[in-house]
């Protein structure tokens, strides 16, 4: 669909005139060549008349010049990632780059999506989408790029735009850019184009959204610029050229004349070190703790008045008791804990995986912190409860019972119904959280039926593992046991392999049964529904003895 182009694109970024047509970044201006200093002329213009929408920020006066002395850019020259910068005129799908960045709604419906772009990656694009469950607002998911000469499409949803709720939507519309490079070093990729992510049907005035795509891109190259090697600026119109051609030198000056006037002439708010608007009223003051241990001169005792008797009590000891450290891990820097959850994954990978040669799965990789185990619950919970998990429900793998004998809730998994070869795992996992997510708030119990399970593939270690730390350290916490009936040799081999190499917490807490009798002094047998095949199974196993199996109700009698 698409052929290269044969002469090189016009300098400063206009297409060729066949829209179907690759651009390499060969062909496209980098925002640091100097040929492409900006130059508008107003001088047709009353020169009394202030342009708000397209007055040159360069063109200041010696007054706004001078303003500026003396004070310390925001924004210094930085030519490295200005190197990084492109600004093209064009469908960002023509270029050929890693990934292009697609701005649509939150069903990722072709109807909405940027247009042109369905039609040109082809059919094959709308369904990938319809397969991803949506999308919420300020965040981004990528899919494959079929026809397109680009690699990767990453779909984002910009925020709908009011007056009232003007810093929120800033911020939305911030963590729609961030998203959409994080998940351009998460997968690999290097080289992005990206168009305006503003629809007018969500109102969102282009000069403001303008000021905030470029700012948080600046703000996110100066902390991970060594994994991005180009971000192309994509404009469709004429206003949002001349728009990123007046603000570009604002973010990102090209030389200390630029760098000058941008002091006076960028906005009072330029947003946080992530680029995000700051509301001093909504920020969490931690003041630094005393310090412990300094030497002081004696003084004569002083009698302390009534009043000031209980606070003498509340040394620095006494605030430590109140300073929670999962909750001082949460503030760290967003852009530093992506860094090291990178860090470690490459880590992982480099390494031998001792586990995973053995056919055990992958156990690799360092454990994860509370607050990241937290923020991974979070995140499956949040996407468990949007999507329609019916199809998992109806296989019966996990379902809830009633309560044991001493009234803790009960989960029941059947081994027998976990087909491998027709399940989808992460579905799976997020129907395993939502299951899960009231029991685990308290003590429960699992009751698991092994019988005829060994006849059915079943997942590794390492996707064990991996279930584990998606439901966290609450269900490690609250889990009184696990009723395992009818087990064999090899699940027992591989619930000792789970002590030693997974949970030794968890795995610990399995309690084996190997008759329904004796299942029942553990559990009622009227607060379990119990499966037909197990009774049956647990007849062939034990030969009948001790009990009897009332054929029309299944309840189980001890035999006389």
């Amino acid at each position: 669909m698409y052929r290269p182009v044969a002469t090189a694109t016009p300098r400063g970024g206009l297409p060729s005139d066949s829209g179907d047509s690759v651009v390499t970044l060969d062909q496209v201006p980098r925002w640091s060549d100097a040929e492409h200093r900006l130059s508008l002329d107003y001088e047709s213009e009353d020169p009394s008349f202030s342009n708000s929408y397209f007055a040159d920020p360069l063109a200041s006066s010696s007054g706004a010049e001078s303003s500026g002395n003396g004070m310390v850019s925001r924004f210094p020259v930085d030519h490295e990632i200005n190197s990084k910068i492109y600004l093209w005129r064009g469908n960002p799908w023509n270029l050929e780059v890693d990934t292009v960045v697609n701005s649509t709604n939150e069903n990722l419906d072709e109807a909405h999506s940027s247009p042109g772009l369905h039609a040109a990656a082809g059919p094959g694009l709308a369904e990938e989408c319809a397969t991803l469950g949506g999308c919420r607002t300020g965040m981004a998911k990528v899919t494959n790029a079929y026809d397109l000469p680009a690699r990767r499409v990453i779909h984002t949803v910009g925020p709908k735009y009011a007056v009232k709720y003007h810093t929120a939507a800033e911020n939305a519309l911030s963590h729609c850019y961030r998203s959409c490079l994080e998940l351009l070093i998460e997968n690999g990729l290097k080289s992005i184009a990206m168009g305006c992510i503003y629809t007018e049907a969500k109102n969102y005035p282009r000069e403001p959204a303008a000021h905030v795509a470029i700012r948080t891109l600046r703000r996110f190259l100066e902390k991970q610029k060594d994994k991005i090697s180009a971000v192309v600026f994509c404009t469709t119109t004429a206003s949002d050229t001349e728009i990123y051609k007046r603000l570009l030198p604002l973010y990102f000056p090209r030389d200390k004349h630029e760098e000058e006037v941008a002091i006076s002439k960028l906005p009072a708010d330029v947003g946080d070190e992530n680029g995000e608007t700051i509301i001093d009223e909504r920020k969490i003051r931690i003041k630094p703790l005393p310090k412990k241990n300094i030497p002081k001169p004696p003084k004569a005792p002083v009698e302390p008045p009534v009043s000031d008797v209980g606070l003498i009590r509340r040394n620095s000891s006494y605030l430590d008791s109140y300073l929670d450290p999962a909750f001082m891990s949460l503030i760290k820097d967003p852009d530093q804990r992506r860094k090291e959850q990178w860090e470690k994954t490459a880590q992982a990978q480099s390494g031998w995986n001792c586990a995973k040669m053995l056919g055990f799965g992958d156990l690799g990789g360092p454990p994860l912190s509370a607050a990241e185990e937290y923020s991974l619950h979070s995140r499956y919970l949040a996407k468990a409860n949007s999507l329609n998990l019916s199809e998992i429900a109806e296989m019966k793998i996990v379902y809830r019972g009633g309560v044991d004998s001493e009234g803790r809730p009960v989960m029941v998994v059947v081994g027998a119904h976990f087909l491998l070869r027709c399940l989808d795992l992460e579905r799976f996992v997020l129907y395993v959280v939502k299951e899960f997510e009231p029991l685990i708030q308290k003590p429960y119990s699992i009751v698991y039926f092994h019988s005829a399970a060994s006849l059915q593939l079943q997942p590794d270690l390492g996707w064990m593992r991996r279930l584990q730390q998606v439901l966290g350290r609450k269900h490690q916490r609250n889990l009184h046991a696990i009723y395992v009936l009818h087990p064999t040799f090899h699940l027992k081999a591989t619930i000792f392999t789970l002590q030693l190499l997974v949970d030794n917490v968890v795995w610990k807490k399995v309690v084996y049964v190997d008759r329904l009798l004796q299942l029942f002094r553990y559990v009622p047998r009227e607060q379990l529904t119990i499966p037909d095949f197990v009774f049956q199974h647990d007849l062939e196993v034990n030969g009948g003895k001790g009990l009897i199996v009332d054929p029309r109700t299944k309840y189980v009698y001890q035999r006389p």
